[in-house]
């Protein structure tokens, strides 16, 4: 849950990465760290194996200096998609304030989303929540494949609800700032007394 200090005038924001592993979640933390501005944020820490799988989370603090007169401190981690680790992923999740899902596009990991997405569903129902009541946007990530999924059977298979979506290329940063900013409007929106679901 956002944390608000009136006193400071601060708003403290978790934004959490979530899909399957390798779809694309720490290559967006990689390029959100090196093209925002080195003033406003810290240091990247990742903890991951060999072949390059977030063994159990990435962490991005930033900040942005005024929103209403507010300075909003952000705090971007993703979360392991191999569900060996669905406890970390349960702890990441705890009093998050958003979430990103990131789809992979290739053809052979639909399974892997839909049973990434599940798994998410299902941590945050055990711990009394819903992806209903939390801003949230979908990325489909590694758009420039060849042989991508078509853009309607991500959203028929991951989005009957009809949220935001971004389609995105995080090697190469398209679309990974657009999914930030529209998380982010989305949280404050929510802290600040707007809705609280995705919309278009």
């Amino acid at each position: 849950m956002a944390q608000i200090n009136t006193a400071r005038r601060e708003i403290h924001l978790k934004l959490v990465y979530c899909g399957p592993g390798l779809s694309g979640k720490t290559t967006n933390l990689r390029w959100l760290h090196r093209t925002l501005p080195d003033s406003g944020k810290g240091r990247l820490i990742s903890l991951a194996t060999k072949d390059e799988r977030t063994l159990f989370f990435d962490f991005l603090p930033f900040e942005i200096p005024n929103v209403a007169g507010f300075k909003v401190r952000i705090s971007l981690y993703t979360a392991p998609g191999q569900s060996v680790y669905r406890s970390s992923q349960g702890l990441i999740l705890n009093d998050v304030d958003g979430i990103v899902f990131v789809a992979d596009s290739h053809p052979y990991r639909m399974a892997a989303n839909r049973a990434s997405f599940d798994s998410l569903n299902q941590t945050l129902e055990a711990a009394g929540g819903s992806l209903t009541e939390l801003p949230h946007i979908f990325q489909y990530n590694k758009r420039d494949l060849p042989n991508r999924v078509p853009l309607e059977d991500l959203e028929r298979a991951l989005n009957p609800d009809g949220v935001a979506f971004v389609p995105a290329i995080a090697t190469r940063g398209r679309g990974v700032s657009d999914v930030l900013k529209d998380l982010t409007r989305q949280a404050l929106k929510q802290v600040l007394g707007g809705s609280k679901k995705g919309s278009r």
